[in-house]
């Protein structure tokens, strides 16, 4: 569906939205950064479509999700809409023989998410789950440190996903309802983030957990009669044998948006905190250090993310563009190196129903 603009460069992506709120502000920046063209934005209304264009800067507004598919011109679509219309958003994007990037969770089953990841490799469509911290430059250097055996044997894990923004019971929105949020929201929506990471950067997987979850506010503002959980604790094994624990919160006092995760093997422990970025924590019995970023320094794919001379930081939204980027060059007929697809998207979710099933039960759950 890719046009070609002719003399051997091929025309930039035109990219459709389903969705205009904050990630879809988050996504249309990493688009535009990418080269590709806002084709155009459908929303929860028209009236909310053309808002969104407006502020976004899309090149028009459709009146329904139906009406943006049809438009044979859109290369790729972006599904930043609430959780539990992702299947039917995403079925029907690829249905249309679009590219898909869909946001987390991918769906809110395992049942549900294997039909996406189905159905887009039958089409044979590029479709990425915006696991976005895969792509700091030093996730990526710590990822090269622990497959060159840098850490040894993996022995233990500890990470933890904190926030505050709905520390009150006045704080409230629309992820908190099970029904358009999906039945995890604290572990979905960020506790996912922290399983991919743990994963993509060790090659380990999760083999079992067991977890505790909590309803701090089962009534918010607009809210009522809550049972998405604000945290959760897990411990969790991996299949190479290394134990751990995980903590997830929405109502962490001060924490805005910390990512840490700390893997300890038999020779080193490497430390990574998503709001300092630019640094890797090497953990030694002697002379432990904080390795800064320096391109000349850094193995070839954290070199590859590092868009900025050292000294420039690189955040979040860099990360957000890394991830279109190569999402895009797959669309292309590239294969980046670690860009996580519909299948990891499955992966999240048959670890969102483990904990709550864990949870539910108080026994150990195989993943």
């Amino acid at each position: 569906m890719t046009h070609d603009a002719g003399a051997g460069s091929p025309s930039p992506l035109r990219a459709g939205f389903l969705g205009g709120g904050f990630m879809g502000q988050v996504h249309s920046r990493a688009a535009r950064a990418a080269r590709a063209v806002l084709a155009g934005v459908a929303s929860s209304s028209p009236a909310s479509a053309e808002r969104a264009a407006a502020t976004l800067g899309f090149e028009r507004a459709y009146s329904s999700a139906a009406d943006l598919l049809a438009d044979d011109t859109i290369d790729v679509v972006h599904v930043v809409t609430p959780n539990s219309s992702h299947v039917e958003h995403a079925l029907a994007a690829i249905e249309a023989g679009k590219h898909v990037i869909c946001e987390k969770p991918l769906a809110t089953s395992t049942a549900d998410a294997t039909r996406l990841a189905d159905a887009a490799a039958a089409a044979g469509v590029t479709a990425t789950v915006p696991f976005v911290y895969r792509f700091h430059p030093m996730v990526r250097e710590a990822r090269a440190r622990v497959a060159a055996g840098e850490t040894g044997r993996l022995l233990s894990v500890q990470g933890s996903y904190l926030q505050d923004w709905l520390l009150a019971p006045s704080d409230d929105n629309w992820r908190v309802d099970a029904a358009t949020g999906g039945p995890s929201r604290a572990f979905a929506d960020i506790g996912s983030h922290l399983c991919d990471l743990l994963e993509f950067v060790t090659g380990d997987r999760i083999s079992r957990v067991q977890a505790l979850k909590r309803t701090v506010f089962a009534d918010r503002a607009t809210s009522h009669a809550i049972t998405t959980e604000d945290l959760v604790a897990v411990l969790v094994e991996t299949r190479g044998g290394a134990i751990g624990t995980l903590l997830v919160s929405q109502v962490a006092p001060g924490r805005k948006n910390r990512l840490h995760l700390e893997l300890s093997g038999a020779a080193e422990t490497i430390g990574f905190d998503q709001e300092e970025p630019e640094t890797l924590w090497l953990g030694r019995r002697t002379r432990s250090q904080s390795l800064r970023r320096n391109t000349d320094e850094l193995s070839a794919d954290a070199a590859r993310l590092s868009v900025l001379p050292p000294g420039h930081p690189l955040g979040y939204q860099d990360a957000f563009n890394a991830f279109v980027a190569d999402s895009y060059a797959a669309v292309r007929g590239g294969e980046p190196d670690g860009l996580p697809t519909f299948d990891d998207g499955l992966r999240a979710a048959t670890l969102t129903d483990a904990v709550l099933a864990s949870a539910g039960s108080g026994s150990w759950i195989d993943t």
